[in-house]
């Protein structure tokens, strides 16, 4: 028997998540900074639109439209074929993908492959989470999931941080505006490297040798399809001039009739996930989580910068501050709803207290860029205060996802709150850079924000955990009989 205290098993399987996190969530937030400095620095293939911001948005919200379809297959193939084997299969396959975009110099080729790189990227998150509930004591599972999506802060933070350093490398290896490229092939091949590195440890580690291949296609059948649709989307959005909102709410339909098909063509298999009123709720509460997380790490970089006017480089180490706070936040979150479940009070109470303090102070920095403010040290404290409490109830409500699941059904359990969840971040790239474009600054965009942050406060004030995990177990019983 383990000692209670010491480093243990779950400990290294934590670390090597928390890494996987770092490099696949940095390549999923370039996407916002190099952007930002190919529309301030006029990149050719940047040029074919009269609102460049709302180009901007729609290429962030066909990444994401990507990043969601991907979440509940991942999850499935991941109950069926191994948690540890869609991890590996997600980060080889987005380093890939990440490092092949900076040698593409069109439009639709650089859409192409974010499109890949989200498909790809969309497979880890329900089994990292699922694989955490796994190998975890369940008295620390909330302070596991906090921990390892630490390294989701550091990667955003680093993706705020890099690309002006690693741009203006590439603009001396490429030549001048080609350096947009770099931040690609670097943080692609971190990532590739990582993914193999983990692929050699999860070997060493246990027995399961289901192979790569059967992975793959069972994976492929989905992604196929999911990547010919969202490319033409963008294709007939950006050759006939529909609006990016709209063309999320396009992509959005996707995401529709795979939650359609999952309820009418799974829906006795996986009853205890899909029937489940409690997280249902809590599905449709993490809209709000993504929403946030995207519209931010998409475009945190130019909201300072215009609301500040100050530099990409000032803009990027403020935005900075966003990700930092997820250092601090995920763990403390983490740490602070095992506490309640040890003083037997629940993970809820902080979770809604949590999300309603972010609400509001999401609504304050929208007021004070309304009424004029334009501190970039103010703003930097409110975006970091913001984010803490923010990055702190993630983990709060992955764990109470994974209460609440069968242990067999967890992946398919955190892949449906992820689909969800990316509803959120499809139509905030698009929606923010649409609303920026058409009042000229980012007061609006922030102040939508906030209230669907509001929103998701009062529907978790319905959430019932107990209930959602009796209904669980019922559920499962009815499927074995």
């Amino acid at each position: 028997m383990e000692a209670s205290r010491g480093w243990k098993r779950y400990h290294t399987v934590w670390v090597w998540l928390l890494v996987a996190w770092m490099v696949s969530g940095a390549d999923r937030s370039i996407s916002g900074p190099v952007v930002t400095w190919m529309i301030q620095n006029k990149v050719s293939f940047m040029l074919t639109s009269a609102h460049p911001y709302a180009l901007g948005g729609l290429i962030g919200s066909v990444f994401f439209t990507a990043y969601m379809l991907t979440q509940f297959p991942g999850g499935y193939f991941g109950d069926r074929f191994g948690y540890r084997r869609v991890i590996v299969v997600s980060l080889i396959w987005a380093g890939l993908a990440t490092l092949v975009n900076g040698f593409l110099l069109t439009l639709v080729g650089f859409v192409a492959l974010r499109v890949l790189t989200g498909l790809g990227e969309g497979l880890y998150y329900a089994n990292d989470r699922t694989l955490i509930a796994e190998v975890t004591p369940f008295e620390k599972r909330s302070l596991g999931m906090g921990v390892v999506i630490v390294g989701l802060a550091l990667g955003i933070t680093l993706a705020s941080l890099l690309p002006p350093y690693l741009i203006n490398w590439g603009n001396y290896m490429f030549g001048t505006n080609e350096g947009w490229r770099m931040p690609l092939f670097v943080l692609g091949l971190a990532t590739l490297l990582w993914g193999v590195l983990i692929a050699v440890y999860f070997r060493k580690q246990h027995t399961n040798r289901v192979a790569y291949t059967t992975t793959l296609l069972g994976i492929g059948r989905y992604t196929v399809v999911f990547f010919v649709a969202i490319m033409i989307v963008f294709v007939v959005c950006d050759r006939i001039g529909i609006p990016s909102w709209l063309a999320s709410v396009i992509e959005l339909a996707f995401a529709v009739v795979l939650i359609l098909f999952v309820f009418f063509n799974k829906g006795r298999e996986l009853a205890a996930v899909v029937r489940n009123k409690d997280l249902m709720l809590i599905n449709v509460a993490g809209i709000a989580v993504l929403w946030n997380l995207w519209f931010f790490g998409f475009w945190a970089v130019s909201i300072i910068s215009d609301a500040a006017h100050s530099s990409f480089l000032q803009a990027a180490v403020t935005a900075a501050f966003n990700g930092v706070a997820g250092i601090l936040g995920f763990p403390a979150g983490g740490w602070l709803a095992d506490y309640a479940v040890r003083r037997n009070w629940g993970r809820k109470g902080f979770l809604v207290t949590f999300t309603l303090i972010q609400g509001l102070l999401t609504c304050l920095l929208g007021c004070y860029m309304m009424v004029g403010g334009h501190s970039i040290v103010l703003m930097g404290v409110i975006l970091f205060i913001t984010s803490l409490f923010f990055n702190a109830l993630q983990p709060m409500m992955h764990a109470m996802v994974g209460d609440i699941a069968r242990p067999k059904q967890r992946g398919a359990a955190f892949g449906m709150l992820n689909l969800f969840g990316e509803t959120g971040a499809v139509l905030s790239p698009a929606l923010g850079g649409t609303l920026r474009d058409a009042t000229g600054n980012w007061t609006a965009a922030v102040l939508l924000d906030a209230g669907v942050i509001l929103f998701s406060f009062l529907l978790l004030l319905f959430v019932n955990q107990k209930r959602g995990e009796a209904a669980a177990a019922w559920a499962e019983e009815s499927l074995r009989g």
